[in-house]
């Protein structure tokens, strides 16, 4: 069963290659969704999945890449329907 979450993650995590790993690591564990920066310094991601797959992106989140510093990641419930992990401009 699929499901999906909205994350706002706060810290340092924009110029720290941030979007890129958590694409990689998307992808890795078959989790589907997208992933931009905010205008406020946050990153802002929808990820959906089975639930293991949710439950292991949502660790790797709270610790991001090497150089990024996570403050905080706000989990709300997600929606929509999925076929890859992609980049959204800017927001």
């Amino acid at each position: 069963m699929s499901e999906a979450r909205h994350l706002v993650i706060t810290g340092i995590v924009q110029g720290v290659g941030f979007r890129y790993a958590m694409a990689a690591q998307a992808r890795l564990l078959g989790v589907r969704g997208w992933v931009r920066n905010r205008r406020d310094g946050t990153v802002e991601a929808m990820i959906a999945g089975d639930a293991g797959s949710i439950a292991e992106m949502l660790a790797w989140s709270r610790l991001g890449p090497a150089g990024a510093v996570v403050d905080n990641v706000a989990v709300a419930a997600g929606s929509g329907d999925y076929t890859d992990f992609e980049f959204l401009p800017t927001a």
